[in-house]
């Protein structure tokens, strides 16, 4: 008996809204993006980029519209959607008492990995983080939680990865370090979206674009 099949589409959103009081920070967006692509989502600072983002990562709730995210529904399906969804964003939510290893460690063992130190050990290695893993994350700087955030990511193996504003924070070794990752994500047929103002670096990453403005497509 052969399994279920996989999706056709990382995310099909149809009429897509989301409303916080008064303000549409989303208004009728209509956009599928097919499994194992990547997508640019560019747009100004309140266009809507981090709203769809965490639409798809079931952090928040549609007010009208369909939403469908690696074939399940965003709402009813939310916590199948968990397991194979990651979301990079402006808040990294490690544990700050815990050192980068604790963290990652941590994570790995809920993740069921069989062996959590050394998938965590290799995971700091290749973010650069080796030499600080003993460290509690309280004293790292902005850039040093980006790079944890981004190997907790590859911990959970995603796919379909959110990167809203990935080289924010980075210096031009951790710039050049996430290009590489997201290369490698995309290889191992992850599907991506990836927000950021860095127009055409994401251009170079990227297969397709979805441009917002004041919570509606305006070019895709």
């Amino acid at each position: 008996m052969s399994g279920t099949p996989p999706p056709a589409f990382a995310f099909e959103a149809r009429d897509l809204c989301k409303r916080y009081g008064r303000r549409w920070a989303l208004a009728r967006v209509t956009f599928s993006l097919p499994a194992g692509k990547s997508l640019l989502l560019t747009g100004h600072n309140g266009s809507g980029k981090s709203t769809l983002l965490k639409l798809l990562a079931t952090s928040v709730r549609p007010t009208v519209g369909g939403l469908r995210v690696l074939g399940q529904d965003a709402v009813e399906g939310r916590e199948a959607v968990r397991r194979d969804v990651a979301l990079l964003s402006h808040s990294s939510f490690l544990y700050e008492d815990l050192s980068a290893e604790q963290n990652l460690h941590l994570l790995a063992r809920l993740l069921g990995e069989a062996d959590p130190i050394g998938s965590s050990r290799s995971l700091l290695d290749r973010v650069g983080l080796t030499q600080r893993s003993d460290h509690p994350v309280r004293e790292f700087s902005a850039g040093m939680r980006k790079r944890l955030a981004i190997a907790r990511l590859l911990m959970k193996a995603p796919k379909l990865a959110l990167l809203d504003e990935p080289f924010g924070e980075l210096d031009p070794q951790g710039i050049a370090q996430m290009e590489t990752i997201i290369s490698e994500l995309k290889a191992r047929g992850t599907s991506l979206i990836l927000a950021t103002h860095l127009v055409d670096q994401g251009l170079t990453l990227c297969e397709e674009r979805l441009h917002l403005q004041e919570g509606r497509v305006v070019a895709a």
